[in-house]
């Protein structure tokens, strides 16, 4: 499945004032918990639980937060910009201000893997990466991901 026909209007998230990588990880579990009809908490756990496994932060201000969850009923992508980036443990020590969020039911493994290699190919450009940042809205963060995709 594409990353354009994952990605809904009501999940991307432009120019967040979050300062932490604890409400970062809280705001994006409250905004895909809405859109898959599952517990906000249960959305925050599977995330900080594959976030102690190690940092998703995977470098040049990219993080890729992702998680499986038994309750969702469907893969979601949540897409966030930061105003100001933050500390994510990121591999390259480099403060994170974009965030492409996963969560997929545990039956899409595939899916689940196919997606998250077509965020990275997305992050290794730092000409989208920096359309991504021009934007100041939810609209235009999201038409430039739907651009880019």
């Amino acid at each position: 499945m594409s990353l354009k026909s994952l990605l809904k209007a009501d999940l991307v998230l432009a120019k967040q004032d979050i300062i932490s990588k604890k409400r970062v990880l809280e705001n994006l579990a409250e905004v895909a918990s809405n859109r898959l009809h599952c517990d906000n908490e249960a959305v925050y756990d599977a995330l900080l639980g594959r976030e102690k496994l190690g940092s998703t932060g995977i470098g040049n201000g990219i993080a890729i937060p992702h998680c499986r969850l038994e309750s969702a009923n469907h893969t979601a992508i949540v897409v966030m910009s930061l105003q100001t980036p933050i500390d994510f443990d990121s591999i390259d020590k480099r403060a994170v201000d974009l965030i492409f969020a996963l969560i997929v039911p545990p039956h899409e493994c595939d899916q689940h893997l196919a997606t998250l290699a077509q965020i990275a190919e997305l992050a290794q450009s730092p000409e989208s990466l920096d359309k991504l940042r021009t934007a100041q809205n939810n609209e235009e963060l999201f038409n430039i991901f739907n651009s880019l995709v």
